[in-house]
């Protein structure tokens, strides 16, 4: 079985408002929503050191945005 920690965390009443909406719109509490974003950044982070791009793309695939972390 995974040992896990408690930890603390002081968010903002933007971070803390978007939090649990995410929580809410996804059906998951809220620790699952941070976990899941944790796993979700070091995938991106692994994934741009090693020389790959991140970027969206509009709807209608014209218009995409690069975004350097």
């Amino acid at each position: 079985m995974n040992k896990k920690t408690l930890i603390s965390l002081q968010l903002s009443d933007a971070e803390l408002e978007l939090l649990n909406r995410l929580s809410e719109t996804k059906g998951m509490s809220k620790s699952a929503v941070i976990r899941q974003a944790l796993r979700l950044s070091g995938l991106i982070e692994s994934r741009v050191e090693s020389g790959e791009k991140f970027y969206f793309e509009s709807k209608d695939k014209e218009k995409s945005e690069l975004v350097l972390m």
